[in-house]
């Protein structure tokens, strides 16, 4: 029987930048295959009582930099805490990465991308330039993002229905990771996910 590992995240979330490697060799040495949902927060966020960024109180904002930096530190991986291009919109390159998937791309290695692009390289996800170069790295052909802007409006409304069962499953934070109906929030759950599939992290 196929484990399967749901993932719900926005495509310019810190935390999910954070524990994206760390997921996938999880997920990878668990044997489970994961279901990437790059859904819409602003709607969860709506749903579930939760803030975007900017609105939140300044004690919330200040606390949010220690832990960026405790974990940057703590992982050793580069990361901006002020990143020249966030927030940032990342309904393309959502739809991006759903185009990828439709076409039988595994999208792991462009979602890592994506991220990195915001919080390793301050780029813009929303340039055309940014995300042709992300699908050249992964090894695919730049045409599959003119390929995802022509179907935006198919795209848009996967999106949409993927983000409502998001909300009808729980998610309510970034990123969500949902196995065999139990949720972690947070990369650093991650943790308690490798522990219930089996995993032993060194």
């Amino acid at each position: 029987m196929t484990r399967i590992v749901d993932c719900y995240l926005p495509l310019m979330s810190p935390w999910a930048y954070l524990g994206h490697d760390r997921f996938v060799a999880i997920a990878d040495r668990g044997r489970a295959v994961i279901r990437w949902h790059p859904v819409d927060f602003a709607k969860i966020f709506a749903a579930s009582g939760g803030v975007p960024l900017k609105q939140r109180p300044v004690q919330r904002q200040t606390y949010r930099m220690y832990e960026l930096k405790r974990w940057r530190d703590r992982l050793g991986v580069p990361l901006e805490l002020e990143p020249r291009f966030f927030p940032v919109d990342d309904t393309r390159a959502a739809h991006l990465v759903l185009q990828a998937m439709a076409e039988g791309v595994d999208p792991a290695g462009l979602i890592g991308g994506v991220l990195g692009a915001v919080w390793a390289e301050g780029r813009d996800i929303t340039d055309t330039e940014t995300l042709a170069d992300l699908l050249r790295r992964e090894g695919l052909d730049a045409a599959l993002l003119d390929r995802a802007d022509a179907a935006t409006a198919d795209l848009a409304a996967k999106r949409a229905a993927m983000t409502d069962n998001a909300i009808a499953a729980g998610v309510f934070g970034a990123p969500t990771y949902i196995f065999d109906g139990e949720p972690f929030w947070g990369q650093d759950r991650l943790d308690f996910l490798a522990e219930r599939l089996g995993v032993t992290l060194d």
